[in-house]
């Protein structure tokens, strides 16, 4: 006689039901940590989660060209495993650059869309595919609901969902300031390069702004771009500086 297995109690069934619905997995709650205390310790479980929605945008005139913000995100991609999807209306993107931030070419899939909704779709494809690293879509435009879709959409494959605000005029960059469901907001400006003892050009600097981290806190940070490997760093004129804690304390003799 063989025994049949006693069916679940309806609240546990109803509690699976609703953990798929929402995409809650271990892969949601997993992060990517950008190897700098400062930064990591302002974000949640200390990195950028995996499985979510970030926005990233160009600070001053950058806003229009994304130079400095392609390339942070292309470091923080190259830290991913699998390909990379990259969504884009322009013809700019300058490949080597994205080399230099650690992202090699034979990871990325281009796509070239005609218009921000037919990005906004291949965006969310992109995501609810699952097999890929990462998803990277440059846009204007981010409503609400588009956005609440596109974080649905990667809490359930676990895909890191990035999408660079970038617009043809700056009058447009106030569409920035309009709620989404990103999960963390930011804006990277250019700044003059790490001077060196001798002639020449130095490792760019960016002024680094977390604008937004849901159940974080917003942060500004002056740092060196990102490595070959991806790797933001501090400028050593700041990393060597005495803590906070230490400053204006009187040193006493043993």
């Amino acid at each position: 006689m063989t025994m049949r297995p006693e069916p679940k109690p309806a609240i546990e069934t109803l509690r699976a039901a609703i953990s798929r619905l929402e995409g809650q997995s271990d892969r949601r709650h997993a992060v990517l940590p950008f190897g700098v205390r400062e930064i990591d310790s302002r974000l949640p479980n200390g990195g950028l989660a995996l499985g979510a929605l970030h926005e990233v945008t160009g600070g001053g005139n950058d806003a229009l060209h994304c130079a400095a913000a392609g390339q942070f995100c292309a470091g923080i991609v190259a830290r991913t495993r699998g390909k990379v999807l990259w969504i884009l209306t322009r013809q700019t993107v300058f490949a080597p650059a994205l080399n230099q931030a650690g992202l090699v070419a034979q990871r990325i899939i281009y796509v070239e869309a005609a218009s921000d909704t037919d990005v906004l779709a291949c965006f969310e494809e992109g995501l609810r595919h699952g097999g890929l690293g990462a998803v990277v879509a440059e846009v204007s435009r981010l409503p609400m609901t588009a956005s609440r879709r596109l974080q649905l959409a990667a809490e359930a494959s676990g895909s890191l969902g990035l999408a660079i605000r970038r617009w043809r005029r700056p009058t447009d960059t106030a569409d920035f300031g309009q709620p989404t469901a990103s999960v963390t907001r930011w804006r990277v400006s250019v700044l003059p390069s790490t001077p060196l003892p001798v002639p020449g050009v130095g490792r760019s600097r960016w002024f680094l702004e977390l604008l937004r981290a849901r159940s974080g806190e917003c942060a500004v940070f002056e740092v060196e771009a990102c490595d070959d490997k991806g790797r933001l760093a501090l400028p050593s004129t700041l990393a060597n500086r005495p803590n906070q804690e230490t400053i204006g304390k009187r040193r006493t003799s043993a």
